[in-house]
C-alpha cells in the first residue's frame, strides 16, 4: 500500500451529506420568511380592497345601501376598482370579496318603526379562504 494523501469516495459522500444538512439549516428560515412576506402582502391588499368597498357602501345614500350591497359578491379574479374596471394585475387573480348589509336595531330602539342603522360586513377571500373582514354600523 502506498501512503496517498487523498479522500476516499466514502469520505467525500459523508462530507457532501453533512454540507447539505448544514445548508438546509441555514436556508430554511429564508424560505419560511418568504412565505410570511407573501401572506402579509395578500392581507395588506385584502385590507385595502375591503376598505375601498366599505367606503363605496358608506358613500351610498342610506336608503339604497341594502338594495345595492345587501348580497354583493365579486368572484375570484373579478374584483373591480371604484370605476367598475376589473383589476388585471396578477396580485388580484386569487382574490374575491363580498358584503352583507342588514338593518339592525340598537338596544336604545324599541324594535318598532323604521330602523336607523345598517350593519355592514365586508369580507375578502384569497383562494376561498377568508383573509380580511370589516364590520361597520352605518346610520343616516
Amino acid at each position: 500500500m502506498n501512503n496517498a494523501k487523498a479522500f476516499t469516495l466514502a469520505e467525500a459522500m459523508i462530507a457532501t451529506v453533512v454540507l447539505g444538512i448544514a445548508a438546509t439549516g441555514v436556508l430554511l428560515p429564508f424560505t419560511s420568511g418568504a412565505a410570511v412576506r407573501a401572506e402579509g402582502m395578500r392581507r395588506t391588499l385584502g385590507a385595502k380592497l375591503a376598505s375601498d368597498l366599505m367606503q363605496e357602501i358608506v358613500n351610498t345614500p342610506f336608503n339604497q345601501i341594502v338594495a345595492a350591497y345587501g348580497a354583493f359578491s365579486e368572484a375570484q379574479g373579478q374584483v373591480k376598482d371604484a370605476g367598475g374596471v376589473v383589476f388585471t394585475d396578477s396580485n388580484y387573480a386569487m382574490l374575491s370579496r363580498d358584503s352583507i348589509c342588514d338593518y339592525v336595531y340598537v338596544p336604545q330602539e324599541s324594535g318598532t318603526g323604521v330602523t336607523k342603522f345598517i350593519l355592514v360586513k365586508v369580507r375578502v377571500y384569497y383562494s376561498g379562504k377568508e383573509i380580511v373582514i370589516i364590520n361597520r354600523l352605518v346610520s343616516e
